[in-house]
């Protein structure tokens, strides 16, 4: 099993550079960021941008992946983002990773003035979003016409250290996204079927969970790829019980997440006294501590 940890790009660079420090240090598999200009459930708080918060995390980490949990379409356009993610990649010496969904209803979805659409549609220009940007990121030159984005001879002069790309680790809660996962992604995310507030108890949220992993499943074997070949990363903190509240919590959530098969799975970095992942950064170092026994866990063959 693999543990990821998500620090909120909310501190300043100062203050925020030991966070990855530390983090790379206690020995976490990968480390990650969000994608918004502001987060709905942590509105009017401060919020830093994405990729130059994983740039600058570059130049203080040597050994974990950097990712984005997760980007989406709301307001990126995949020619001058596949420049952006190609230069993250060159500066971390390939270590980065492209956590990417379909994009949400909130703020995020409002703050360009376009019109909000229904989920066949974000589904729909998800599919594109992410075929223009495989083109774009693994390709010469690429001239595209769609229903959702346009380019004409988007030169990629820089590429990926990775190759042929970075890779994409798709997030998917529903039949439609996750057939993209499997044909698209090296790896699939999830928060599961249930927001946090719709779940009432953790039970019933990993039962949506085990759902999910059915689909990817059922996906794999229509599409006949090995499912040895797709890791799979849970969001545990979308759960109604913060998987950080303490070390002991976490155990228990990683042995649920590997029964179900899941590869990796990724928390948040407390914020003590917010309305969510509240719990004293103390735990920190209980964590730590029990990370190599955590790492050690199988997951489940599928």
């Amino acid at each position: 099993m693999r543990i990821g940890l998500i620090i909120l790009p909310q501190r300043p660079w100062s203050e925020q550079a030991d966070q990855w420090r530390r983090a790379e240090a206690d020995g976490y598999d990968h480390l990650w960021t969000y994608d918004h200009l502001t987060w709905d459930p942590l509105e009017g708080t401060p919020w830093g941008a994405t990729v130059p918060t994983l740039v600058a995390a570059a130049t203080v980490t040597r050994r974990a992946p950097l990712g984005t949990w997760v980007a989406s379409p709301n307001y990126r356009h995949p020619v001058p983002f596949a420049r952006e993610l190609a230069a993250l990649d060159d500066i971390s010496g390939g270590r980065a990773v492209l956590g990417i969904g379909a994009g949400g209803t909130g703020h995020d979805a409002r703050v360009l003035g376009e019109p909000e659409l229904t989920p066949g549609g974000r589904a729909s220009r998800f599919e594109e979003f992410v075929d223009v940007l495989d083109m774009v990121l693994t390709g010469a030159s690429t001239t595209h016409d769609g229903s959702s984005y346009r380019a004409v001879d988007a030169r990629t002069t820089v590429a990926c250290v990775q190759r042929p790309r970075l890779p994409f680790v798709i997030a998917a809660n529903g039949p439609r996204t996750v057939r993209l996962a499997v044909r698209r992604g090296e790896g699939w995310a999830t928060t599961g079927t249930l927001r946090r507030s719709e779940a009432g108890t953790d039970d019933a949220w990993w039962d949506g969970v085990a759902r999910l992993s059915d689909q990817v499943d059922e996906a794999l074997a229509a599409d006949g790829r090995d499912p040895a070949t797709l890791r799979r990363y849970l969001s545990v903190d979308a759960a109604p019980t913060f998987a950080l509240v303490s070390a002991g919590y976490l155990a228990e959530v990683v042995g649920r997440a590997a029964a179900l098969g899941f590869t990796d799975v990724v928390a948040h970095w407390p914020l003590p006294g917010a309305p969510v992942y509240d719990a004293p950064e103390s735990v920190l170092d209980d964590v730590a501590a029990m990370l190599p026994d955590l790492q050690k866990v199988e997951p489940a063959r599928r």
